[in-house]
């Protein structure tokens, strides 16, 4: 038995009594993907705002703390 008939150690991992199968596009999977990623989008758009006025508020919350120093 040479080196090339040996399986590599890769076939050798993957031992499976099942055929293997092929990639095949799932629509159905698809469309649920899409439909929570609009479902998403629909919900945070009107929270953005708010998002923003935290961030913006945090940052600046931030920059006076260290203008202010460090506390005792």
């Amino acid at each position: 038995m040479s080196e090339d008939d040996s399986p590599s150690l890769a076939q050798k991992a993957y031992r499976t009594v099942t055929p293997g199968s092929r990639t095949h596009p799932n629509s159905e999977m698809d469309s649920i993907g899409w439909t929570m990623f609009l479902l998403l989008v629909v919900l945070m758009v009107p929270l953005l705002p708010f998002i923003a006025i935290v961030y913006v508020l945090s940052k600046l919350f931030d920059y006076l703390a260290a203008q202010r120093g460090p506390s005792p």
